[in-house]
């Protein structure tokens, strides 16, 4: 079969190489699947360059969540177990954590209703506990985790402040259906929160991006607001300041979705309902930007690395069906 292999860490356009490998074997407890579709997320740029929490044993093959089939014909949604990602024809996963794909989407869009939107619903409602009517202010609102958290928050009936960087993300931005866009190429990201809110901040601000966004996070927080820390993809971890969060009275969330996968797998389960009911009427749909062929796997894992892409890029081998 055909897979991405990554034999040293570096730019994924420089060390991911297809190549004719053997299928992978299934080990206790996993199954092989037939890659369907393969998202591409912040984790496969971070792991190629070595910087992920996680790190495979060299040489492995990146691709954390896909839309795969079964040997008995079955759509499922799976994380590969690495050394196997997705970013190939094959690819194997725990039996035990496979979700059935919704049939309301196709196969990109089922692969995409997993890391991002799991990440999301367990960031706003497990977490920050958002209400309808309160308002929910999103970084990188239209890229692959940002859209994800714009569409859930407008399913809870929150109102949907969406930052981004450009007037074509700003485009996608208003789409997705956030009630006010901003963007911070042209805007003051501080001034503008504020005058959308009358000068009473964002209860709930959801932010994989670090740096300057937390930064500008802490300045339009609301009274009791709640900071959401996903990730870091401006490549800045913050040091929040703490006598800040005592005196403003807010509170930083931290939240690691893979850690539910292990100490609380029944959560992930019926997070997956309610997402597969969201999509089923049409409350929540993945923003496919892309669908590649697996040759294009490794320049469009690069974009997304250079904060080039919006929604989601789908990697969908030779005779698959996206």
């Amino acid at each position: 079969m055909q897979a991405w292999q990554v034999h040293e860490n570096g730019e994924p356009s420089e060390v991911m190489r297809l190549a004719d490998v053997a299928q992978p074997v299934p080990g206790d407890g996993q199954v092989l699947l037939k890659v369907r579709a393969a998202n591409i997320n912040f984790p496969d740029v971070l792991m190629c360059r070595g910087h992920y929490q996680v790190r495979p044993p060299l040489p492995f093959t990146p691709g954390v969540e896909i839309c795969g089939e079964t040997e008995d014909g079955r759509r499922v949604i799976a994380n590969p177990a690495l050394p196997y990602g997705g970013f190939a024809e094959y690819a194997v996963a725990d039996a035990a954590a496979l979700l059935s794909a919704p049939d309301s989407l196709d196969d990109a869009e089922a692969a995409a209703l997993h890391i991002g939107y799991q990440t999301g619903w367990f960031g706003l409602h497990r977490r920050a506990r958002l209400e309808a009517g309160e308002t929910l202010l999103v970084h990188a609102a239209a890229g692959g985790v940002g859209s994800a958290a714009v569409q859930l928050g407008k399913a809870a009936g929150a109102t949907v402040i969406g930052v981004v960087g450009g007037a074509e993300k700003a485009a996608v931005a208003r789409e997705l259906g956030c009630d006010v866009v901003v963007d911070r190429r042209s805007e003051d990201v501080v001034a503008a929160v504020k005058e959308a809110t009358g000068g009473r901040g964002a209860d709930v601000i959801y932010d994989p991006v670090g740096g300057e966004a937390y930064t500008q996070s802490t300045k339009v927080v609301a009274f009791e607001g709640r900071i959401v820390v996903v990730g870091f993809a401006g490549g800045t971890i913050p040091s929040p300041g703490l006598n800040h969060a005592l005196v403003k009275n807010y509170a930083i969330l931290g939240l690691h979705w893979g850690l539910y996968n292990t100490k609380n797998p029944k959560l992930v389960q019926h997070c997956h309902e309610q997402l597969t009911e969201l999509a089923a009427r049409g409350a929540i749909k993945p923003l496919i930007s892309e669908r590649v062929p697996l040759a294009g796997a490794a320049d469009a894992v690069q974009r997304l690395g250079d904060g080039l892409t919006t929604g989601r890029i789908a990697v969908v081998p030779t005779g698959a069906q996206a």
